[in-house]
């Protein structure tokens, strides 16, 4: 073969494969795989793919078969940032799935926004934040923090505050907002104390012996957790070891749910609570038929599901229909399509896009049970609709995030002007 077929064929194979590249849709799985953060995170990846997995059965999207990339960012924020941009750089995917930490989110914020990726954030997140480029799954402070304050406060009577979390974003800005709620309800500053911890820390030995110090003044005192990661299953351990019990100090968690309970003796623990919108235990048709397409995808009967998988399994559905909407994937036209858009969540009721990019969820109370799962012990009636600027914040209660009319996440309803991203 002369040289210049060669080269003609192998242009020619060149062009094959790229056609055939551009023939999948590109579906992004950012999520930590290694380090602090994989107890929490490898599943949500396996999520991704279990969903992938299912729509290409269905046929896939506009014709073409789904095609999964994943990268392992683990656990290291700058390095979340750097994977953003091979996806959406290099890779060329037209959606991203991932993060769990706010801190992890914050890193790759910019990315999306110059380079017009998008994402969907499945987890419970501090608020104080509307992109046009991300939508955010997870629950906003007035869809776990304050209703799991309302509930420990009413139904526990208690009146002594251990904000414990882990130090970085997420946790110090939630307890900004539920110190400014607390003391709007009447709590003194005495009575409310915080502490903080690095990722992945392990002695919790003075940690928990100040908590319990704290909670022997005569007044109820619950413990309200947002600590991340695998650093949960050393503090429930030093729980355990000094014997404190749901009925002398409950622990309402943020971020423990059934993944982290499955590597830890739960009985101890019996009687603390978690607040999220999801829990394995809901008995409805669409749960199990979840658990069931879990299991048989991941091959085990003995893995759990969790909230946040939830988040995944509600916010593809959203982005699936708004693709099938309209037409493309393109992303300002996938935006344009997504507000209003609802699916069925697993808890028996309906998630609904909202023009904040976020959605409704129900709220939820569950306490740990012997077998590492949660009872439902407490739910809100209906859906509650996800705020991305918090009521209880001087500064945030009058910003308003609206990317359908006002088409801005940080809209000044006082000097009616937009200081954020526009539309």
């Amino acid at each position: 073969m002369k040289l210049k077929s060669i080269l003609t064929a192998a242009a020619l194979g060149a062009a094959s494969v790229a056609a055939q590249a551009a023939d999948t849709i590109k579906v992004g799985v950012l999520h930590s795989l290694s380090g602090t953060m994989a107890i929490s995170e490898t599943t949500l990846k396996d999520t991704v793919l279990m969903l992938v997995e299912e729509q290409n059965k269905k046929g896939g999207l506009l014709g073409k078969k789904l095609e999964a990339v994943v990268v392992d960012p683990a656990s290291n924020w700058p390095l979340f940032a750097e994977r953003a941009r091979e996806l959406l750089a290099k890779d060329k995917v037209d959606v991203v799935f991932g993060c769990w930490t706010s801190v992890s989110r914050k890193s790759v914020l910019p990315v999306f926004e110059e380079l017009n990726g998008l994402l969907f954030y499945p987890v419970q997140y501090e608020g104080e934040e509307s992109s046009k480029n991300v939508i955010y799954t997870g629950a906003a402070p007035n869809q776990q923090a304050i209703p799991a304050v309302d509930y420990l406060m009413n139904d526990l009577e208690v009146e002594r505050w251990v904000l414990a979390g882990t130090d970085y974003v997420y946790p110090r800005t939630t307890n900004k907002i539920l110190e400014a709620y607390l003391k709007a309800k009447g709590v003194a500053a005495e009575d409310i104390m915080v502490n903080y911890t690095p990722f992945g820390h392990s002695d919790w030995q003075s940690i928990v012996s100040d908590i319990k110090a704290f909670g022997s003044a005569g007044k109820k005192t619950a413990v309200v957790s947002t600590i991340n990661g695998d650093a949960n299953v050393p503090f429930y351990k030093e729980l355990g070891n000094q014997k404190i019990s749901a009925e002398d100090i409950p622990v309402v968690a943020f971020s423990v749910g059934e993944e982290e309970l499955s590597g830890i003796d739960t009985g101890p623990l019996v009687g603390h609570l978690a607040a999220w919108n999801y829990f394995m235990s809901v008995d409805t048709p669409e749960n199990a038929a979840f658990i069931k397409q879990w299991q048989t995808f991941i091959k085990s009967q003995k893995r759990v599901t969790n909230d946040p998988m939830e988040a995944h399994y509600v916010g593809f559905n959203l982005w699936a229909q708004a693709v099938e909407k309209a037409g493309t994937t393109d992303v300002d036209k996938v935006l344009a399509a997504l507000p209003g858009l609802e699916t069925p969540n697993l808890t028996g009721g309906v998630a609904k896009m909202l023009p904040n990019h976020h959605i409704t969820k129900p709220v939820l109370i569950g306490e740990i049970t012997k077998n590492g799962q949660f009872d439902v012990v407490w739910e809100t009636d209906g859906t509650v609709p996800g705020d991305a600027w918090s009521d209880f914040l001087p500064a945030s209660k009058v910003i308003e995030a609206d990317w359908v009319d006002l088409k801005c996440g940080n809209y000044n309803t006082e000097t009616k002007e937009c200081s954020g991203q526009v539309y």
